[in-house]
């Protein structure tokens, strides 16, 4: 199952870069590229919201390099385990998000 992130921010071009370039880094780091799909933003009281969809060869990268990490985020399943560990991995990265598992 693809993982999909909602992203919420009030910065959006600046977090969107500040994104793209943690997901790069990211790929570099997997060895995958093209991991991953942007949907089109959407505005709300402030805040922007887009969707990021993890591709299976990123997704299975990220989880197979950081499996120890990722274990140790709470969460029912291994989905908000990663979303949680995704969360915590933009905001080193400088990126001031919201993070929720899309529907």
């Amino acid at each position: 199952m693809n993982i999909v992130l909602e992203i919420g921010t009030k910065n959006y071009s600046d977090d969107l870069l500040s994104i793209k370039k943690a997901l790069s880094h990211m790929e570099s780091l997997v060895g995958g590229y093209n991991g991953y799909a942007l949907g089109e933003p959407s505005s709300k009281f402030g805040w922007t919201f887009f969707k990021v969809a993890f591709k299976p060869n990123l997704q299975t990268g990220i989880g197979e390099k950081f499996s120890d990490m990722i274990e140790r985020y709470r969460g029912n399943d291994h989905t908000e385990k990663f979303a949680e560990f995704m969360t915590d991995y933009f905001a080193s990265k400088g990126c001031e998000v919201k993070t929720k598992i899309s529907d």
